[in-house]
Protein backbone atom coordinates (compact mmCIF):
# COMPACT_ATOMS: atom_id res chain seq x y z
CA UNK A 1 0.00 0.00 0.00
CA UNK A 2 1.10 3.58 -0.77
CA UNK A 3 1.43 4.90 3.22
CA UNK A 4 1.37 8.46 2.30
CA UNK A 5 -1.96 7.86 1.30
CA UNK A 6 -3.15 5.83 3.79
CA UNK A 7 -2.04 8.28 6.37
CA UNK A 8 -4.24 11.00 4.51
CA UNK A 9 -7.27 8.32 4.82
CA UNK A 10 -6.44 7.79 8.62
CA UNK A 11 -6.47 11.35 9.06
CA UNK A 12 -9.68 12.69 7.12
CA UNK A 13 -11.40 9.73 8.97
CA UNK A 14 -10.72 11.04 12.31
CA UNK A 15 -11.28 14.59 11.29
CA UNK A 16 -14.56 13.37 10.13
CA UNK A 17 -15.54 11.70 13.45
CA UNK A 18 -14.15 13.57 15.76
CA UNK A 19 -14.65 16.94 14.55
CA UNK A 20 -12.81 19.66 16.99
CA UNK A 21 -13.45 17.32 20.15
CA UNK A 22 -14.91 13.79 21.58
CA UNK A 23 -17.25 15.66 24.32
CA UNK A 24 -18.30 12.66 26.17
CA UNK A 25 -14.71 10.67 26.36
CA UNK A 26 -13.30 13.93 27.49
CA UNK A 27 -15.93 15.18 30.28
CA UNK A 28 -16.22 11.22 31.49
CA UNK A 29 -12.32 10.19 31.52
CA UNK A 30 -9.39 11.56 33.15
CA UNK A 31 -6.10 12.73 31.41
CA UNK A 32 -4.24 10.47 33.36
CA UNK A 33 -6.24 7.31 33.35
CA UNK A 34 -4.34 4.41 31.19
CA UNK A 35 -5.89 1.14 29.89
CA UNK A 36 -5.73 -1.92 27.87
CA UNK A 37 -7.82 -2.91 25.45
CA UNK A 38 -8.48 -5.96 22.88
CA UNK A 39 -9.70 -6.27 19.45
CA UNK A 40 -11.49 -9.52 19.04
CA UNK A 41 -13.32 -11.62 16.33
CA UNK A 42 -17.10 -12.56 16.59
CA UNK A 43 -17.03 -14.34 13.52
CA UNK A 44 -14.78 -16.33 11.21
CA UNK A 45 -11.99 -14.45 8.45
CA UNK A 46 -9.58 -13.43 6.70
CA UNK A 47 -7.85 -10.05 9.38
CA UNK A 48 -6.67 -6.93 6.73
CA UNK A 49 -6.01 -3.49 7.87
CA UNK A 50 -4.46 -4.67 11.00
CA UNK A 51 -1.77 -1.67 10.53
CA UNK A 52 -4.23 0.90 9.21
CA UNK A 53 -6.17 0.20 12.55
CA UNK A 54 -2.65 0.72 14.40
CA UNK A 55 -2.31 4.12 12.67
CA UNK A 56 -5.43 5.42 13.52
CA UNK A 57 -4.22 5.12 17.34
CA UNK A 58 -0.39 6.12 16.88
CA UNK A 59 -1.62 9.47 15.24
CA UNK A 60 -3.91 10.45 18.13
CA UNK A 61 -0.93 9.42 20.22
CA UNK A 62 2.77 8.28 19.15
CA UNK A 63 3.26 6.71 22.45
CA UNK A 64 0.35 4.29 22.36
CA UNK A 65 1.48 0.56 22.80
CA UNK A 66 0.10 -1.49 20.18
CA UNK A 67 0.97 -5.19 19.96
CA UNK A 68 -0.41 -6.95 16.54
CA UNK A 69 -1.47 -10.44 17.31
CA UNK A 70 -2.75 -11.57 13.95
CA UNK A 71 -1.17 -10.02 10.68
CA UNK A 72 -2.93 -9.55 7.82
CA UNK A 73 -3.89 -12.85 5.58
CA UNK A 74 -4.07 -14.62 8.60
CA UNK A 75 -7.05 -16.67 9.57
CA UNK A 76 -9.20 -15.57 13.10
CA UNK A 77 -11.38 -17.69 14.37
CA UNK A 78 -14.20 -16.53 16.57
CA UNK A 79 -13.08 -15.03 20.39
CA UNK A 80 -9.44 -14.57 19.22
CA UNK A 81 -8.00 -11.90 19.72
CA UNK A 82 -6.89 -9.69 16.97
CA UNK A 83 -4.98 -6.61 18.74
CA UNK A 84 -4.08 -5.18 22.08
CA UNK A 85 -3.63 -1.98 22.52
CA UNK A 86 -2.50 -0.08 25.83
CA UNK A 87 -2.29 3.46 26.70
CA UNK A 88 -4.12 6.68 27.68
CA UNK A 89 -8.33 5.64 27.87
CA UNK A 90 -9.05 8.73 26.09
CA UNK A 91 -7.45 7.93 23.22
CA UNK A 92 -8.65 4.16 22.99
CA UNK A 93 -12.05 5.53 23.14
CA UNK A 94 -11.90 8.17 20.62
CA UNK A 95 -9.61 5.74 17.83
CA UNK A 96 -11.92 2.76 18.48
CA UNK A 97 -14.66 3.34 16.11
CA UNK A 98 -12.54 4.93 12.91
CA UNK A 99 -10.34 1.90 13.69
CA UNK A 100 -12.98 -0.64 13.83
CA UNK A 101 -14.28 0.86 10.28
CA UNK A 102 -11.50 0.08 8.62
CA UNK A 103 -10.26 -3.25 10.02
CA UNK A 104 -14.18 -4.52 9.61
CA UNK A 105 -14.16 -2.92 5.81
CA UNK A 106 -11.08 -4.67 4.82
CA UNK A 107 -11.05 -7.76 6.59
CA UNK A 108 -14.69 -8.29 5.29
CA UNK A 109 -13.50 -7.70 1.86
CA UNK A 110 -10.63 -10.11 2.14
CA UNK A 111 -12.67 -12.62 3.31
CA UNK A 112 -15.27 -12.64 0.79
CA UNK A 113 -12.25 -12.76 -1.87
CA UNK A 114 -10.72 -15.43 0.26
CA UNK A 115 -14.14 -17.49 -0.05
CA UNK A 116 -14.77 -17.13 -3.93
CA UNK A 117 -10.74 -17.82 -4.63
CA UNK A 118 -11.25 -20.98 -2.84
CA UNK A 119 -14.12 -22.19 -4.41
CA UNK A 120 -12.44 -22.21 -7.82
CA UNK A 121 -9.01 -23.04 -6.76
CA UNK A 122 -8.91 -26.02 -8.58
CA UNK A 123 -9.20 -24.37 -12.30
CA UNK A 124 -6.51 -22.09 -13.66
CA UNK A 125 -8.36 -19.09 -13.77
CA UNK A 126 -7.86 -16.14 -11.33
CA UNK A 127 -10.51 -13.49 -9.66
CA UNK A 128 -10.07 -10.32 -10.06
CA UNK A 129 -11.59 -6.88 -8.95
CA UNK A 130 -13.04 -4.12 -10.42
CA UNK A 131 -13.15 -0.39 -10.35
CA UNK A 132 -16.25 -0.48 -8.73
CA UNK A 133 -14.89 0.86 -4.87
CA UNK A 134 -15.91 2.90 -2.29
CA UNK A 135 -14.72 6.27 -3.38
CA UNK A 136 -11.65 7.40 -1.47
CA UNK A 137 -10.80 3.91 -0.40
CA UNK A 138 -9.79 2.17 -3.48
CA UNK A 139 -6.43 1.54 -2.19
CA UNK A 140 -7.57 0.25 0.45
CA UNK A 141 -10.08 -2.03 -0.96
CA UNK A 142 -8.07 -3.39 -3.95
CA UNK A 143 -5.31 -4.21 -1.30
CA UNK A 144 -7.71 -6.26 0.70
CA UNK A 145 -8.40 -8.24 -2.15
CA UNK A 146 -4.72 -9.23 -2.82
CA UNK A 147 -4.92 -9.64 0.94
CA UNK A 148 -7.49 -12.59 0.56
CA UNK A 149 -6.15 -14.17 -2.34
CA UNK A 150 -7.32 -12.06 -5.62
CA UNK A 151 -5.90 -10.23 -7.99
CA UNK A 152 -6.24 -6.56 -8.90
CA UNK A 153 -7.88 -5.28 -12.42
CA UNK A 154 -6.74 -1.66 -13.41
CA UNK A 155 -6.15 0.92 -10.67
CA UNK A 156 -7.82 3.34 -12.44
CA UNK A 157 -8.68 4.89 -16.14
CA UNK A 158 -4.75 6.21 -15.95
CA UNK A 159 -3.12 2.65 -15.75
CA UNK A 160 -5.03 0.32 -18.10
CA UNK A 161 -6.62 0.21 -21.58
CA UNK A 162 -10.64 -0.78 -21.59
CA UNK A 163 -12.66 -0.54 -24.48
CA UNK A 164 -16.52 -0.54 -23.17
CA UNK A 165 -19.43 -0.48 -25.24
CA UNK A 166 -19.89 3.76 -24.82
CA UNK A 167 -16.52 3.92 -26.24
CA UNK A 168 -16.94 1.69 -28.89
CA UNK A 169 -20.27 3.79 -29.80
CA UNK A 170 -18.48 7.26 -29.76
CA UNK A 171 -15.44 5.77 -31.85
CA UNK A 172 -17.72 4.49 -34.47
CA UNK A 173 -16.64 0.26 -33.65
CA UNK A 174 -14.70 -1.97 -32.32
CA UNK A 175 -11.77 -2.11 -34.94
CA UNK A 176 -11.87 1.44 -35.54
CA UNK A 177 -11.07 1.64 -31.55
CA UNK A 178 -8.44 -0.43 -31.44
CA UNK A 179 -6.71 1.09 -34.44
CA UNK A 180 -6.72 4.78 -32.93
CA UNK A 181 -5.31 3.33 -29.62
CA UNK A 182 -2.48 1.27 -31.06
CA UNK A 183 -0.89 4.38 -33.08
CA UNK A 184 -1.84 6.27 -29.56
CA UNK A 185 -0.26 4.52 -26.29
CA UNK A 186 2.79 2.82 -25.64
CA UNK A 187 3.95 -0.44 -27.13
CA UNK A 188 4.36 -1.68 -23.64
CA UNK A 189 0.04 -1.33 -22.79
CA UNK A 190 -2.15 -4.11 -23.33
CA UNK A 191 -5.68 -3.02 -25.10
CA UNK A 192 -8.92 -4.86 -23.59
CA UNK A 193 -12.18 -4.62 -25.36
CA UNK A 194 -15.45 -5.57 -24.12
CA UNK A 195 -17.82 -7.42 -26.07
CA UNK A 196 -21.64 -8.51 -25.73
CA UNK A 197 -21.49 -11.57 -28.51
CA UNK A 198 -19.28 -13.73 -30.58
CA UNK A 199 -19.24 -11.41 -33.46
CA UNK A 200 -18.08 -8.75 -31.78
CA UNK A 201 -15.30 -10.89 -29.99
CA UNK A 202 -14.29 -11.88 -33.43
CA UNK A 203 -13.87 -8.42 -34.28
CA UNK A 204 -11.69 -7.90 -31.45
CA UNK A 205 -9.36 -10.73 -32.19
CA UNK A 206 -9.02 -9.68 -35.69
CA UNK A 207 -8.17 -6.46 -34.62
CA UNK A 208 -5.61 -7.41 -32.45
CA UNK A 209 -6.80 -6.61 -28.94
CA UNK A 210 -4.86 -8.26 -26.48
CA UNK A 211 -7.56 -9.16 -23.87
CA UNK A 212 -11.38 -9.29 -24.33
CA UNK A 213 -13.63 -8.80 -21.93
CA UNK A 214 -17.14 -11.05 -22.42
CA UNK A 215 -19.86 -9.07 -20.60
CA UNK A 216 -22.97 -10.78 -19.18
CA UNK A 217 -22.42 -13.81 -21.53
CA UNK A 218 -23.61 -17.15 -20.64
CA UNK A 219 -21.86 -20.05 -19.61
CA UNK A 220 -22.51 -21.74 -23.16
CA UNK A 221 -21.35 -18.91 -24.81
CA UNK A 222 -18.26 -18.00 -22.62
CA UNK A 223 -17.38 -21.89 -23.78
CA UNK A 224 -17.85 -20.82 -27.66
CA UNK A 225 -15.81 -18.07 -26.85
CA UNK A 226 -12.72 -19.66 -25.16
CA UNK A 227 -13.13 -21.97 -28.14
CA UNK A 228 -12.74 -19.11 -31.14
CA UNK A 229 -10.10 -17.34 -28.93
CA UNK A 230 -7.88 -20.39 -29.91
CA UNK A 231 -5.38 -18.92 -26.91
CA UNK A 232 -5.03 -15.52 -28.91
CA UNK A 233 -6.18 -13.57 -26.36
CA UNK A 234 -6.68 -13.04 -22.53
CA UNK A 235 -10.16 -13.51 -21.79
CA UNK A 236 -12.17 -12.41 -18.89
CA UNK A 237 -15.38 -13.07 -17.86
CA UNK A 238 -17.67 -9.94 -16.14
CA UNK A 239 -21.19 -9.33 -15.24
CA UNK A 240 -23.59 -10.47 -12.70
CA UNK A 241 -20.81 -13.41 -11.74
CA UNK A 242 -22.06 -14.82 -7.93
CA UNK A 243 -20.78 -17.20 -5.83
CA UNK A 244 -23.90 -19.85 -7.00
CA UNK A 245 -22.32 -19.35 -10.81
CA UNK A 246 -19.11 -18.83 -10.33
CA UNK A 247 -17.27 -22.43 -10.56
CA UNK A 248 -19.72 -22.76 -13.62
CA UNK A 249 -18.10 -19.98 -14.76
CA UNK A 250 -14.47 -21.10 -14.16
CA UNK A 251 -15.43 -23.98 -15.82
CA UNK A 252 -15.39 -22.42 -19.41
CA UNK A 253 -11.65 -22.04 -19.60
CA UNK A 254 -11.55 -18.18 -19.25
CA UNK A 255 -8.75 -16.86 -17.44
CA UNK A 256 -9.84 -14.38 -15.58
CA UNK A 257 -13.18 -13.51 -13.42
CA UNK A 258 -14.07 -9.80 -12.56
CA UNK A 259 -16.77 -9.23 -9.93
CA UNK A 260 -17.41 -6.21 -8.86
CA UNK A 261 -19.01 -7.28 -5.69
CA UNK A 262 -15.59 -8.34 -3.82
CA UNK A 263 -15.58 -4.27 -2.98
CA UNK A 264 -19.06 -2.70 -3.34
CA UNK A 265 -20.97 -5.28 -1.32
CA UNK A 266 -19.00 -7.46 0.87
CA UNK A 267 -20.15 -7.92 4.39
CA UNK A 268 -17.62 -6.17 6.83
CA UNK A 269 -16.25 -8.68 9.01
CA UNK A 270 -17.62 -8.70 12.65
CA UNK A 271 -15.05 -7.31 15.08
CA UNK A 272 -14.99 -5.62 18.18
CA UNK A 273 -13.00 -3.75 20.47
CA UNK A 274 -13.40 -4.30 24.72
CA UNK A 275 -11.47 -2.30 27.31
CA UNK A 276 -10.34 -4.95 29.96
CA UNK A 277 -8.25 -3.62 32.42
CA UNK A 278 -7.22 0.12 33.75
CA UNK A 279 -3.44 0.30 34.08
CA UNK A 280 -1.33 2.24 36.55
Amino acid sequence: MNWMEVEQLVRLALSEDIGYRDITTENLIGPDLRSMGVFYAKQEGIVCGIDVAERVFSILDPTISFNILKEDGDLIREGEEVARITGPTRTLLTGERVALNFLQHMSGIATKTNDLVDRIRHFPVKVVDTRKTTPGLRALEKYAVRIGGGSNHRFGLFDGVLIKDNHIRAAGGITEAIQVLQRRISHLSKIEVEVENLEQLREALSAGADVVLLDNMEPDMMREAVKINAGRAILEASGGITQDTLVEVAKTGVDLISIGGLTHSANALDISFNIISLKD
